[in-house]
C-alpha cells in the first residue's frame, strides 16, 4: 500500500539545511496497524504529514498504491488523500463555523455522496460516538475531549482505507481513550490501514508493529 525509499524532508536558512527527516526506508501493508513513537521534534507528525501528502517530502519516493505521490499535481494528491485517507489531528481541526452534524457532513460533500447516505452515515457515527446530543453545537461549545471525539468520527465517516491518527487520545479521558482505541483496532481488523502516533506505550501495543525515530531517523522496529 505505501513504500517510502529515502525520505528525507529539511528546512533551508541560507545555506544551512535543518533536517527533520533522514534517509527513512518503511513499507506498509494493507490492513497493517502501525505505530510510530518517539520524543518530541523526532518527525512523527511529519512524517505522518507526508503519508497523509498535507506536506511534500524534501527527497526521495513515496509510492501510495504504486502512484509516486511526488510526481501528481496538487489537484490529484487532494483527489487520492480524499478517496482513501481519513486523518484525526492532535489539534481537532474542526471548522468553527461549522456544527458538529455539518463538521461530520464535509468529507461526504467532498466525495459527493448523496444527501439520503449522508444523512444515515451521519446519523450512524452521531450514535456510535455517543454524540447525537452534540450534533448542533458548536466546536467552541464542546470541551477538548468532545472536539476529539468529532475528530475522530469525521475521519472515520468517509470510510477511508488508511486512518492517520496524530495522538487520537491525547485530549481525552482514559476511558474515552481506551473506547477510541478500541474502536480503531475494530476498524483495523475489518480490513482499514491504521498509522498513529503516539507518545504512549500502552497505546502502541494495539498495533502491530512499532517504529521509533530519534532526530528524524528510524531508530529501530519492534513487532507487537
Amino acid at each position: 500500500m505505501i513504500k517510502l525509499l529515502d525520505i528525507e524532508k529539511y528546512y533551508t536558512n541560507g545555506y544551512i539545511k535543518t533536517y527533520v527527516l533522514r534517509g527513512i526506508n518503511l513499507e506498509v501493508e494493507e490492513g497493517e496497524f502501525l505505530t510510530i513513537m518517539g520524543p518530541s521534534g523526532a518527525g512523527k507528525s511529519t512524517l505522518l504529514h507526508i503519508l497523509g501528502m498535507l506536506d511534500s517530502p524534501s527527497n526521495g519516493d513515496y509510492l501510495f498504491y504504486d502512484t509516486p505521490v511526488q510526481r501528481l499535481r496538487e489537484k490529484q494528491k487532494s483527489e487520492l488523500h480524499k478517496n482513501h485517507i481519513g486523518f484525526v489531528f492532535q489539534s481537532y481541526h474542526l471548522i468553527d463555523e461549522l456544527t458538529v452534524y455539518e463538521n461530520l457532513e464535509t468529507p461526504l460533500l467532498y466525495k459527493k455522496i448523496k444527501g439520503s447516505e449522508r444523512k444515515a452515515r451521519v446519523a450512524d457515527v452521531l450514535d456510535r460516538f455517543q454524540i447525537v446530543a452534540k450534533k448542533d453545537l458548536f466546536p467552541y461549545q464542546l470541551s477538548g475531549g468532545q472536539q476529539q471525539l468529532v475528530g475522530v468520527a469525521r475521519a472515520v465517516i468517509s470510510e477511508p482505507k488508511l486512518i492517520l491518527a496524530d495522538e487520537p487520545t491525547g485530549n481525552l479521558n482514559s476511558a474515552q481513550g481506551k473506547e477510541i482505541m478500541g474502536m480503531l483496532k475494530k476498524l483495523n481488523k475489518e480490513g482499514v490501514t491504521i498509522i498513529q502516533v503516539t507518545h504512549s506505550e500502552e497505546k502502541a501495543k494495539y498495533g502491530n508493529r512499532t517504529i521509533h525515530l530519534l532526530d528524524g531517523w528510524v531508530e529501530k522496529e519492534d513487532q507487537n
